[in-house]
């Protein structure tokens, strides 16, 4: 499987994204693929709007979705320690597949869980300046005026413990904006996976 070639496409390199996608979709349509979960809210897109044009026609999901679905049959730890989360809402998740529900619907099944929403959230959330291909070519504002580092300002205001996010980039962004803003020590960004994972039995 290659990549699914969004960077590359948002970096304007669409001969190569064809290229990509065309290795894909042969690979996909080859072995019968009807469904696709995806770990990234980029991917989710590609797949789902980009690639049906492309040959590629499959029933597309990012992880939180499938999640949001089946958190009755997973098992969490009891008298778990209460925390508050904030959940920042990925541009691809959110403004572009219209699902503010899926990762909100998780956190708030999670036994300690209470979340705290920042201002800016769901359509009106403040993009992390992670996509189309930023986080390889600075063309967004830097240093203090970044999109990441005003995130985590505002993450800060909520009084949270843990930024919540559905996506790789948000999250190598928010990672480092948090460093960068010097709360490391207080606010820490976690995936929603992760969220889960450490609250299993």
């Amino acid at each position: 499987e290659n990549s699914d070639g969004n960077d590359v496409r948002a970096s304007g390199e669409t001969a190569l994204f064809e290229e990509l996608a065309g290795k894909n979709t042969e690979l996909f349509n080859r072995n019968n693929v009807k469904k696709i979960i995806t770990l990234s809210p980029h991917s989710l897109n590609t797949f789902k709007k980009d690639y049906p044009g492309l040959g590629g026609n499959y029933q597309v999901f990012h992880y939180t979705q499938v999640l949001a679905l089946n958190m009755g049959r997973l098992k969490f730890k009891e008298n778990q320690e209460p925390v508050l989360v904030t959940c920042h809402d990925s541009c691809y998740l959110g403004r572009h597949n219209r699902d503010y529900f899926s990762p909100r619907m998780i956190l708030s099944t999670v036994p300690g869980i209470k979340i705290a929403e920042m201002d800016r959230n769901r359509q009106n959330s403040l993009c992390c300046g992670g996509g189309g291909g930023n986080l390889y070519t600075d063309i967004l504002p830097s240093g203090e005026e970044s999109p990441a580092r005003h995130r985590i300002r505002e993450a800060k205001k909520t009084g949270a413990k843990i930024i919540a996010v559905s996506c790789p980039l948000c999250a190598i962004m928010l990672e480092d904006a948090v460093k960068s803003e010097g709360v490391a020590d207080i606010l820490r960004v976690m995936e929603i996976s992760e969220i889960i994972n450490d609250r299993l039995v």
